[in-house]
């Protein structure tokens, strides 16, 4: 059946794993409208069969408050077994979230931020469908701010 099929998915494609990637900085970018966040995220395929990252869907985190929702298509290929550096562009609007004002205060006097990307992700595993794994964290560290 459909929902049997369905129900081994999960079983048979495993989630991408996330980490920070070792040796790349996050950065944040503050500006009068907002501020601009690049993440590098290291995404291990742990299958014996190339996926495509197709979306990543998720709530950005500065100092526990939500700063920005990012939805993002990727379209990136992930080999088999293997690991690949991502960027992550996420931009924030101040006017778009009032509870940002005292991050935003911190940003004009601390040299980092910490920030946390929570969500789902969705893969092409081609004729094995499109799963998606989560919401779970997918990244958490400290983005330096660059002014």
């Amino acid at each position: 059946s459909l929902a049997a099929s369905c129900a081994t998915l999960g079983d048979v494609v495993r989630a991408p794993e996330f980490s920070v990637a070792s040796g790349r900085q996050a950065e944040l970018r503050p500006s009068l409208t907002g501020a601009t966040i690049r993440v590098w995220a290291n995404v291990r395929n742990p299958n014996p069969l190339g996926l495509t990252l197709a979306r990543v869907s998720a709530n950005l985190f500065l100092e526990s408050t939500r700063a920005a929702n990012v939805d993002f298509p990727m379209g990136m290929p992930l080999q088999a077994n293997q690991d690949t550096i991502v960027p992550i562009d996420i931009t924030i609007r101040w006017a778009d979230l009032p509870g940002l004002a005292d991050v935003a205060s911190r940003l004009l006097t601390r040299s980092s931020i910490g920030y946390r990307l929570d969500g789902p992700v969705t893969v092409d595993a081609g004729v094995l469908g499109q799963p998606s794994f989560g919401p779970n964290t997918l990244l958490r560290g400290d983005v330096a701010v660059k002014r």
